[in-house]
């Protein structure tokens, strides 16, 4: 609870450096910029529409580009994620076009952690040489690439494994978003929704915070619908930087979210508060369900969660009096992300509470959102190489996980059992990120071949064969990003600058030169401006247009609210019992599962999040934003008081976290924001490469001490199904 204990002035003051970065997200740029911007006696300042890569969230952004450099960024005002603002780590992650630790020429590992710079042609001939000898002695099935799709690549990676024979593509969302993207389209077609935040009466998030992973837009909305009068509860072990907005946080014991949504869905049929006319129309299997929830009741859910049956009870009834204006957020990587052994059966629950409140397609509710129809390659002029026979990697083992994202980890688990010869990853580093560090490296040392295509020189980079430099967004074109949402757009990444690198190249140059190489070029016989082109036929817009702009919607396309559309599931409704989920073994019907591991007394369990200025690890080895982390400790791990008390431990002291697979040093902030039974660390550090000199030695990575271990059902990593020990240790 927000109560006198955590009054909403001593929290926002305790959080205030946070909160100003997100809402002014200037972060000393224009102190950069005004450093790093060439004097001249003329100055000539061109705006340059595009997007930003500091996070999965691309929003748009102005470019405003002074004496051909970099000079500083605004939001683009018509991007449905920027609608004309930007976050802090937007502005700074820029600085790394300018960067003195980028990688700046193809590299040919000659050693432990030794490396020497080659050719391209070099490096293209030896990598194709290699790649055509691991398929001919072993197959395509051993040959794998994995990335953080940006739009080229959603399109250029997946035609390139395929040319190789090899249905193995994967995502990160393995440790982002696989499970709750599995519970979401077994049960309503789609990997997620999208909240009608500012119209909404009643808004839950469960281990979700606009206010640390930013989408400025989405911030906008929620104070718009706090204005509005609507009605903010926060379930959360910490209590995160959305709390400024808040009328309720209620402090979940970890794990046990499944069984809150269980015991208000119960509560939604006792009490006679479900949509009847929307589960009689457009559900399948609501009987059986049900049934189940007789068990979970308020009662029963407050022994788990810790939070009280009346609680439970009142926040239920309340958002059933508001429906279908009321909803449960679809998270991203949060209590339903990819998190704990339950995790996409709480995704499930939650598409099914959000179904029993009708709230799906309607105002103030989850939207199923339309999509831009893009044309595509005349295939008889840029043929298309054909679909693999084999199955990818993982689909057998996880069959429930969505496919075109994959499990990513099998990669290295195949590796580690000499199934998977060669890797290529492309802006992703999962050898810090994925899964546990001592594994991924054992893991990777097996394999045959690994090419890591970056811009920095990663962990997965050091355990490369072949480094091939990439450009940074600010240099390069992009393939056409499609935005789907209540209303429908494209958005067009830009050039902003001239490579400040020569020898670095963008990725579709990469991948067309590397498959000549390989020797299929006649799947990259086109430019991407003739990609682009193709792509824009069917919307009359112009290529030109589209540069000029950057983000054009499409209002003419909105979702009409109020009507259902025919859902991509089996039944075509909301499925509230799954034949998929029967035929892959679990049950049919959502039911309470425990978390994998608990702590006990003397113990913790170690959770983790974001921060409003990072991106996790990808945005560490960035001055400006390491800075903030410095100025105000934001690498500290968070303790209760009444913990920390018990163990004689105090704000700022220098504590060592063990658990089964590691021991971290790190100093500590206690604070009421935290569940007692939990540890909070941010995801953002413990980088090791010696060659990100900003980052490493800040903090520690918390994946250091999650074992490889993953969710039966999706197939996610189980990162928050782990228990520490802490002590105090002298400086």
């Amino acid at each position: 609870m927000l109560d006198s204990k955590i009054s909403r002035r001593g929290f926002i003051k305790a959080s205030a450096a946070t909160t100003v970065l997100v809402s002014a997200g200037t972060a000393s740029f224009q102190n950069w910029s005004s450093k790093y911007v060439k004097a001249s006696g003329k100055t000539e300042i061109k705006e340059i529409a595009s997007t930003c890569n500091g996070c999965s969230s691309k929003c748009g952004i102005i470019g405003h580009i002074k004496n051909g450099r970099l000079w500083k960024l605004t939001g683009h005002p018509d991007h449905p994620s920027s609608k004309g603002k930007l976050c802090a780590r937007g502005h700074g992650y820029a600085t790394l076009v300018y960067s003195k630790e980028r990688l700046t020429q193809p590299l040919k590992r000659v050693g432990e952690g030794k490396f020497e710079p080659i050719s391209w042609d070099q490096a293209y001939k030896e990598i194709a040489d290699k790649l055509n000898t691991i398929i001919k002695e072993n197959g395509p099935g051993v040959v794998s690439l994995t990335e953080d799709p940006r739009a080229t690549g959603k399109f250029y990676s997946p035609r390139f494994i395929q040319a190789l024979g090899s249905p193995n593509y994967y995502t990160h969302h393995v440790v982002c978003s696989n499970s709750r993207d599995a519970g979401f389209f077994h049960t309503l077609g789609v990997t997620a929704t999208s909240a009608d935040i500012g119209s909404s009466k009643y808004i839950m998030f469960i281990g979700r915070s606009y206010g640390d992973a930013i989408r400025p837009s989405s911030v906008q909305s929620l104070a718009d619908a706090k204005e509005k009068g609507a009605k903010i509860v926060i379930v959360d072990p910490r209590l995160n930087n959305t709390g400024n907005f808040a009328n309720e946080w209620l402090a979940i014991r970890p794990g046990t979210d499944l069984a809150l949504v269980l015991a208000m869905s119960h509560v939604l049929i006792k009490q006679n508060l479900y949509d009847t006319e929307f589960i009689k129309n457009y559900s399948i299997g609501f009987e059986e369900y049900a049934k189940e929830l007789e068990n979970y009741t308020p009662e029963w859910a407050e022994k788990l969660t810790g939070i009280s049956a009346d609680t439970i009870t009142r926040i239920a009834t309340d958002m059933g009096k508001a429906k279908p204006k009321a909803l449960i957020e679809q998270s991203w990587r949060g209590a339903f992300g990819c998190n704990y052994e339950n995790s996409t059966e709480t995704g499930r629950a939650v598409a099914l509470f959000n179904a029993m409140l009708g709230n799906i397609q309607q105002q103030g509710g989850s939207i199923i959102g339309a999509k831009s129809h893009l044309g595509a390659l005349d295939p008889a002029k840029y043929p298309s190489p054909k679909k693999p026979e084999l199955k990818k990697a993982g689909q057998e083992e996880f069959p429930l996980a969505y496919e075109e994202q994959g499990v990513a980890t099998i990669v290295a688990k195949n590796a580690m059992e000499g199934k998977m010869k060669a890797a290529i990853f492309h802006h992703a580093n999962p050898a810090l990120g994925y899964g546990n560090p001592k594994y991924m490296k054992k893991a990777f040392s097996k394999m045959d071949l690994i090419v890591t295509i970056d811009v920095q020189m990663s962990e997965t980079a050091l355990l490369s064969h072949y480094i091939l430099p990439d450009v940074t967004y600010i240099e390069r074109d992009e393939a056409i990003e499609s935005l789907s949402g209540k209303t429908p757009g494209i958005a067009l990444r830009q050039q902003m600058v001239e490579k400040v690198h020569p020898e670095t190249k963008p990725i579709h140059q990469i991948y067309s030169e590397l498959a000549k190489a390989c020797g299929f070029s006649q799947y990259f016989n086109f430019s991407l401006d003739e990609l682009n082109e193709a792509m824009l036929a069917p919307t009359g817009i112009t290529y030109q247009q589209l540069r000029q702009k950057g983000t054009i919607m499409f209002p003419d396309m909105t979702v009409e609210l109020g009507k259902m559309p025919e859902l991509k599931t089996p039944s075509k409704k909301v499925e509230f019992s799954s034949e998929k989920f029967k035929e892959a073994g679990f049950s049919p019907i959502v039911k309470w599962g425990e978390p994998k591991v608990s702590p006990k007394e003397d113990s913790f369990r170690l959770i983790t999040g974001k921060q409003a200025i990072h991106s996790h690890s990808q945005t560490a080895n960035t001055p400006i934003l390491m800075q903030i982390t410095k100025d105000y400790d934001l690498e500290r791990i968070w303790m209760n008081p009444v913990r920390a008390k018990d163990l004689g431990i105090k704000d700022g002291d220098l504590v060592e976290v063990k658990s089964s697979e590691a021991v971290s040093k790190v100093r500590v902030k206690v604070t009421e924001r935290i569940h007692p039974e939990a540890i909070f660390v941010p995801s953002h550090y413990g980088i090791t490469s010696p060659y990100q000199k900003t980052a490493v030695g800040v903090g520690f990575g918390y994946m250091e001490h999650v074992p490889f271990d993953f969710e039966a059902r999706s197939g996610a990593g189980n990162i928050q199904e782990v228990i520490v020990k802490v002590r105090k240790v002298k400086g």
